[in-house]
């Protein structure tokens, strides 16, 4: 399939909106701010078209919104505490914007820039330039976001970055998916399961304490399937901490290479997104503060729990901690990971 492409004028610049459609007629819309995912349209059990994805009416409205939907963020995805970032040796302070902590690389980070884009083939490629001291992270890195969807309703999004100095990098997708239509209310009876025995319990600000605790008789335990709302109001602190699920799960045999994560239904419509990645952990976020939102697609307006993030990445602060999978990488080394959303629908 060729991707077709439009220009959109916004006060932060001209966006480029591609559309990438299938032979059932299933399409992927993809924006060069944040190299995000602006819509999903995929059928259902009878196979009619719904949109999955949450997005905005205005395409200009991606422009620094709180939700940070469907786009990239970076440099690094998720929080570093207090911004205290070392690297050989040396000491950096990021910026503070959610809490007392540094979040998604700051508040000019990768999903609040414009990308270049282009087309290669049926893939659609988006490039960005990250200079030394951008947001105050060390190394001049150049970062690659290439997406592709299969006639089989599989979007596989690739991620590419190399620096020319040590760094951290962490990357992600931060698209959130109802697969009854991302104008369908709530998302708290889906389904989900998790490829996940244990989760990073955190502080209340969100950071992980550094133990890797076992989900076994708490609400974290999704090894089998269970609806999203089952026991989000639980007397539980992770739940207490965010408002219902914002926690980095820890995936099993994720040295093996690509894995699936997550696992996410919609009863009603049939339709299922299969997660699959070589990344160590899955972030779920359960959409707990849409409220307030930009106005989404068709008038829309959406509210608190409309939709869940599977946000497959490297554990959050994971330069504080020894024991987690490393998230710095060294002059010329490749950071290189993959995240495939597949979706279909049962009888």
């Amino acid at each position: 399939m060729t991707p077709t492409m439009r220009k959109v004028d916004t006060p932060r610049g001209v966006f480029t909106v591609y559309k990438l459609e299938n032979s059932i007629g299933a399409s992927v819309e993809l924006s060069s701010f944040g190299a995000g995912i602006v819509s999903v349209t995929v059928p259902d059990r009878e196979g009619k078209m719904a949109d999955v994805a949450l997005g905005y009416a205005n395409v200009g409205d991606y422009d620094h919104d709180g939700p940070c939907a469907g786009k990239v963020p970076g440099r690094y995805a998720n929080r570093i505490a207090r911004g205290d970032l070392v690297v050989d040796g040396k000491q950096y302070q990021l910026a503070i914007n959610n809490g007392p902590n540094a979040l998604h690389g700051g508040p000019e980070g990768f999903q609040n820039q414009l990308w270049d884009s282009k087309v290669e083939g049926e893939a659609v490629v988006f490039e960005l330039h990250s200079p030394d001291g951008d947001e105050h992270y060390p190394g001049n890195l150049h970062v690659t976001a290439r997406y592709t969807w299969s006639d089989d309703c599989r979007l596989t999004l690739k991620l590419h970055a190399v620096s020319d100095a040590a760094t951290v990098i962490n990357l992600t997708n931060h698209c959130y998916w109802n697969l009854g239509g991302h104008d369908s209310g709530t998302a708290l009876d889906h389904m989900l399961q998790l490829n996940a025995t244990r989760y990073l319990p955190t502080d209340d600000t969100l950071i992980p304490t550094g133990e890797l605790a076992p989900v076994a008789g708490t609400p974290m335990d999704f090894t089998a399937p269970k609806r999203i709302g089952e026991e989000i109001k639980a007397d539980f602190a992770a739940l207490h901490y965010g408002k219902g699920y914002d926690n980095c799960w820890v995936v099993d045999n994720a040295e093996g290479g690509a894995t699936w994560h997550a696992r996410l239904v919609d009863p009603k419509s049939g339709r299922r997104l299969t997660v699959v990645s070589d990344q160590p952990g899955v972030q779920v976020y359960t959409g707990n503060w849409l409220e307030g939102c930009p106005e989404g697609k068709g008038g829309h307006v959406y509210h608190d729990y409309d939709a869940v993030a599977i946000e497959c990445q490297g554990f959050p602060d994971a330069p504080h901690h020894a024991n987690f999978p490393r998230q710095q990488y060294g002059a010329g080394e490749v950071y290189e990971r993959c995240i495939e959303f597949r979706f279909d629908a049962n009888a």
